[in-house]
């Protein structure tokens, strides 16, 4: 279901996801993307990286667009939405984080579910035990891992995101659960089948974007976004323009205001701002 738009476009800031849309299942960004992009920085557009992953697994992508030295390429929102950080200054300039006693529910019903838990900062993949499903967390987005035995205690000052992962099918049924337990006290959503997610309430890319917006007095109509999956879906609705990857889910393609003619594989981002923006 393509929808292109009628007219070009004026965004003044363009927010990306990264898995699955502006990367290749090879983990690459295709030339054809890299050059548009950074046509677009060059004509005043920020480019901002806006990933479920933790600042140090965006790095390695900020350095193939070549941009974190500009202004257009100085920000990245990383673990959903619930930090920004300033590349220039190397500081958080945001922050939301999960209190301690979601954490600790969560932690619990994910016990009775004999499944793991992990929490972040911006190099280490935290885990209450050693699992397969946390060391190909940590290996795709390039973190170091540790295993914290007083795992509880390690709650405790709140963090960023939670993120439970394991079987698809005990995954769907624990998310179901924690949506009408945890309902307006926390944001979850599953970002892969086997990775489900719990954030800060009233959190997510889209209020970030937003947030970021504001920050650089830009007006949110003038935002851009793509993504494919549920931890796009904030971003989806909430930016002027929102552009769904033809790869992703129906879902977010039905509530795009676009959708690419491309995939992440050919080049959809770079095909879809080389024709409507620049």
């Amino acid at each position: 279901m393509i929808k292109l738009p009628s007219e070009k476009l004026d965004p003044k800031l363009i927010a990306l996801d990264l898995d699955d849309t502006l990367l290749t299942k090879e983990l690459k960004i295709t030339p054809i993307t890299v050059k548009a992009l950074r046509d677009a920085a060059a004509k005043g557009i920020y480019i901002v990286p806006c990933s479920g992953r933790a600042e140090n697994g965006i790095l390695q992508f900020v350095r193939t667009l070549e941009l974190a030295g500009t202004k257009e390429g100085r920000y990245v929102i990383a673990l959903n939405g619930s930090e920004i950080f300033d590349l220039h200054t190397r500081t958080t300039i945001y922050s939301r984080k999960v209190p301690f006693d979601v954490l600790e529910f969560v932690y619990d019903e994910a016990l009775k579910r004999g499944l793991p838990c992990q929490v972040y900062n911006s190099t280490t993949t935290f885990a209450n035990i050693d699992n397969e499903f946390t060391h190909i967390d940590a290996k795709l987005c390039k973190l170091n891992m540790e295993i914290v035995p007083e795992f509880r205690e390690f709650l405790k000052p709140g963090h960023t995101k939670m993120l439970v992962p394991g079987d698809e099918k005990v995954i769907a049924e624990f998310c179901a659960f924690l949506k009408r337990e945890l309902d307006g006290r926390a944001v979850i959503f599953t970002s892969k089948p086997y990775f489900l997610e719990v954030m800060p309430p009233n959190c997510g890319k889209g209020e970030a974007i937003e947030w970021l917006a504001n920050h650089l007095g830009i007006d949110n109509s003038k935002t851009m976004a793509f993504g494919d999956s549920m931890n796009d879906e904030s971003m989806i609705r909430m930016t002027g323009y929102s552009v769904a990857m033809c790869n992703g889910l129906e879902y977010i393609q039905d509530i795009a205001k676009f959708v690419t003619r491309k995939s992440n594989e050919e080049d959809g981002i770079g095909d879809f701002i080389n024709g409507f923006v620049l």
